[in-house]
């Protein structure tokens, strides 16, 4: 269920109307594409944390098969990542709130969440477990429903609606509106949609059975990725034109919604994306704090990060998340400076992290081969064709976010910050 309500976040339900903005109709290829590069990334990282579980993943496979400085520099940079995502997620869902409550400051909303996710990751780990099972649960029935609405609505088989035809796939400007440039930004900004899939593998090893939780989540990732991003994708530009300015200001699904006309559907989805907001700060606090612990436990970080009391990291838990309330602090006070560097610092983080599992894959199963082929429970296809092939795509929309000014800044500032904790992590590995 973690791995299920993974793949529906806050990317989807929000940041996917930039997308649809800037690349038209096109966005469905987009997210066919970025979706198949997550698929190979989630198979290699699968197949290294069914053979290997470990609270760090991809932190401690990097270490083993690249070194300790690739193990650090990969880890503390996931970890500023899912901070900001904390911080984003925070000030998103207080924006919701703010617009049910008016008299209410979102600050008093960004307060009472981040106190909430905090407690109850320091209480137990079934807690986290618990709520997102439920978010989860949530989300899924409400993106079904939405898929199931959309379909019929796009058939004309929803009562007082007629079917829209290819109108809003060849109008206003084609499939190809604003050409290959839009098709670019629309890759981009789904790619990054997908960011916080690893999730699930630092959580499957806390799970009774970690080899076969993993190897589960990750052999059912093509299908949910296809249904529920791709496919929500191509009904949304099917029914609404993709310029209607309600899909970036509402959202593409309450767009969607508002334009079929069904009664309280639009502020049902709203509740949905709030709820996918809190659930996506809820797996960031996990996941940060449980990054920092093995960091720290491998020598990577501040000592005192590594105290467990009652099966949870307690000081790891309160470190990221007093860092997530620091972000949004900063969002307050410097929100065109300060915060925006955090921003720009973690903007192509997922693809350094990317590209750092798929070297550890590259090492690993040739070593696991050797020493021991019976821990494969999971194989990445047409190895080592598919991971050279997922690398090269890395590295080429890395390549593709230089021709756009802003998403070049933010591939400046997460190079520096990349170069940064390399040079930390190989002057600790020639110190020791």
């Amino acid at each position: 269920m973690i791995a299920l309500g993974g793949v529906i976040g806050a990317g989807l339900f929000v940041g996917s109307g930039a997308g649809i903005a800037a690349a038209g109709p096109s966005i469905v290829l987009a997210f066919a594409a970025s979706g198949l590069l997550v698929m190979l990334v989630m198979r290699m990282l699968g197949e290294m944390s069914a053979a290997r579980p470990a609270s760090g993943s991809f932190s401690v496979h990097a270490e083993k098969e690249i070194g300790p400085w690739a193990g650090l520099t990969v880890g503390w940079m996931f970890w500023t990542l899912l901070c900001v995502g904390v911080a984003a997620e925070a000030i998103g869902a207080s924006h919701v709130m703010a617009a049910w409550f008016p008299g209410v400051p979102s600050a008093v909303w960004v307060g009472l969440f981040m106190v909430f996710f905090c407690a109850t990751n320091l209480a137990a780990v079934k807690n986290f477990g618990e709520f997102e099972f439920w978010f989860a649960a949530i989300k899924v029935t409400a993106i079904a429903a939405f898929l199931v609405i959309c379909v019929l609505a796009v058939l004309g088989l929803l009562p007082g609606t007629s079917a829209p035809g290819a109108a809003n796939l060849t109008g206003q400007g084609g499939f190809f509106p604003k050409g290959s440039a839009g098709l670019v930004t629309g890759l981009l900004a789904s790619v990054f949609a997908y960011g916080g899939l690893e999730t699930v593998t630092i959580a499957a090893a806390e799970s009774e059975n970690p080899r076969r939780s993993v190897a589960t989540a990750v052999r059912t990732a093509m299908w949910r990725i296809a249904l529920f991003y791709v496919g929500s994708m191509a009904v949304i530009v099917t029914l609404v034109p993709w310029n209607d300015p309600a899909v970036v200001k509402q959202g593409p699904y309450v767009a969607v919604l508002s334009s079929l006309g069904i009664p309280g559907a639009a502020q049902l989805m709203n509740v949905v994306v709030l709820i996918a907001l809190l659930s996506a700060m809820n797996a960031n606090i996990y996941g940060s704090s449980r990054m920092a612990y093995s960091l720290v436990q491998r020598g990577q970080g501040p000592r005192v990060l590594a105290r467990v009391s009652s099966g949870v990291p307690r000081p790891a838990v309160l470190a990221s998340s007093a860092f997530g309330f620091l972000a949004v602090l900063l969002s307050y006070w410097w929100p065109t400076t300060v915060f925006n560097w955090l921003l720009n610092m973690v903007g192509a983080a997922v693809l350094v992290v990317w590209a750092f599992i798929a070297v550890a894959q590259l090492r690993m199963r040739r070593r696991l081969e050797r020493e021991a082929p019976e821990l494969l429970t999971v194989r990445m296809w047409l190895f080592p064709y598919l991971t050279w092939a997922a690398l090269a795509a890395i590295l080429g929309v890395l390549a593709l976010m230089t021709l756009d000014a802003d998403n070049r800044i933010q591939l400046y500032f997460t190079a520096g910050l990349t170069v940064v904790l390399s040079a930390i992590g190989l002057l600790k590995q020639r110190t020791r």
